[in-house]
């Protein structure tokens, strides 16, 4: 009877978010608001609690994040990684002052302490990959001057997770000074001796894991992700890490082949992830939290357009290419609601699991809106100082604002269709890949930045 019942329930869950991931796909947006949604419903304080079946979904909701963090390091080479982190550090630098520094100081101001301070900087810091890229799908971007800008971003941001991690890890564990500077050193080791193999013997890795049996091939990546993982938990650095270090050091045809045959499964268990944070949420403690979240994710929508509109005039980009770019990486998504999680499993703030919650929501609805109409508002807003004065040659004088973007850039745009358009929608296409319910399946063109050696 037991069994039935699980069964039954689990069998719901699944059929449920599958319902819900077309209708988001319906109307051309993340799956990820219904899905929290889904859980806040059928967990304690919702609709419906669920019985049996919450401890399987406890263990696949583990399951879930560790293949996010694989799947996101079978997106690059460790050479890519650190050539990103070479040129533009400077963006990621910026990035982390005006989206990290924002969330801890209200964790501050809400009195919930310096360690909930850590864990909320890094929820309003990383933006959402899979929405972004998916809304640069939608908006037909792929090929815009400024698209390159932003993947650079999210690759540092993503990076940048291989550090955090491990810090929130030993900041939640409650250990010492010592302890978690040690912890850290540990990780920093590992991160850097996994990335120096990598470079060094990334083929020879690959071809141990090689198969042509896409069963076997399955099996060896998906058993050797969670016993690194496994490992990396017991040493305190955070299993989220250790598959990411993973999917890090596979290349070429083993990562191609790897995430063609996970991306199923990244889908079902980060679906089932996105519901386990939903069912430890209790709706009930969400509208004492709104109004700070939405006032926080005003300002970090602000900030986050802010970043994206400096690192595009850095870059050369025309004003419209600045504001665009900058609205585009306003969505907050999976890895904030893995952050979050965290600190919920560690039960450091009892408010903090609603406030990430309604945070998320708030800019994963948000996002696909700032994307689509930042620049025109900004440009109409713009137009509305007036003209120019005349030149002392009584020529009149245009603002940027409402004439072509740059003249370098009308210039230097690529046509449609060109190698660069291309190159850019192959860049594109792999972080899209990493959004949870995503059909996207990489292919990089021949001779592409992102094909692996």
């Amino acid at each position: 009877m037991h069994s039935a019942v699980f069964l039954i329930e689990f069998g719901a869950i699944i059929l449920g978010l599958g319902l819900l991931g077309r209708l988001a796909g319906r109307f051309s947006f993340s799956p990820i608001p219904l899905y929290l949604l889904a859980g806040l419903a059928f967990g304690k304080g919702g609709l419906l609690p669920l019985g049996t079946s919450e401890e399987f979904v406890a263990i696949g909701a583990e399951i879930g994040v560790i293949l996010l963090l694989l799947m996101l390091g079978l997106e690059y080479t460790a050479s890519d990684l650190v050539s990103n982190l070479k040129t533009q550090y400077p963006a990621g630098l910026v990035d982390f002052a005006l989206n990290a520094l924002p969330g801890a100081a209200a964790a501050l101001l809400l009195g919930w302490g310096p360690v909930a301070a850590v864990v909320l900087a890094g929820v309003t810091w990383i933006s959402s990959s899979g929405v972004i890229a998916k809304v640069l799908g939608d908006l037909g971007r792929l090929g815009n001057r400024e698209t390159p800008v932003i993947l650079s971003i999210l690759v540092l941001e993503d990076l940048a997770m291989a550090v955090y991690l491990p810090i929130i890890t030993a900041l939640l564990a409650g250990v010492g000074l010592a302890a978690g500077s040690a912890t850290l050193a540990i990780a920093l080791g590992v991160a850097g001796a996994v990335l120096f193999v990598a470079v060094r013997y990334g083929r020879l890795i690959s071809r141990f894991v090689s198969s042509d049996d896409p069963e076997k091939l399955l099996l060896v990546v998906l058993g050797l992700t969670l016993l690194v993982a496994g490992v990396a938990q017991q040493l305190q650095v955070s299993a989220a890490v250790g598959a990411f270090l993973v999917g890090i050091a596979l290349s070429g045809e083993v990562a191609d082949g790897a995430h063609a045959l996970l991306s199923p499964l990244r889908d079902l268990f980060a679906a089932v992830f996105f519901v386990f944070f939903g069912l430890h949420t209790d709706p009930a403690s969400i509208p004492p939290v709104i109004l700070p979240a939405l006032a926080l994710a005003v300002v970090t929508a602000l900030t986050k357009i802010a970043t994206g509109h400096w690192a595009a005039r850095r870059a050369g980009i025309g004003t419209k290419g600045r504001w665009r770019a900058g609205g585009t990486l306003v969505a907050r998504g999976e890895f904030s609601i893995v952050i979050a999680g965290l600190a919920v499993t560690a039960g450091v703030q009892p408010q903090l699991g609603p406030f990430a919650t309604a945070y998320v929501l708030i800019l994963v609805v948000i996002g696909p809106l700032t994307a689509r109409y930042t620049e025109p508002i900004a440009t109409y807003l713009l137009r509305g100082r007036g003209p120019k004065p005349p030149a002392p040659d009584g020529t009149t004088v245009r603002g940027p604002e409402t004439g072509p973007e740059t003249e370098t850039e009308a210039v230097c745009a690529p046509e449609p269709g060109s190698e660069a358009v291309r190159a850019r929608e192959s860049e594109a296409e792999t972080v899209r890949a990493r959004e949870p319910g995503s059909e996207a399946v990489r292919v990089p063109e021949p001779g592409s930045a992102s094909e692996r050696a």
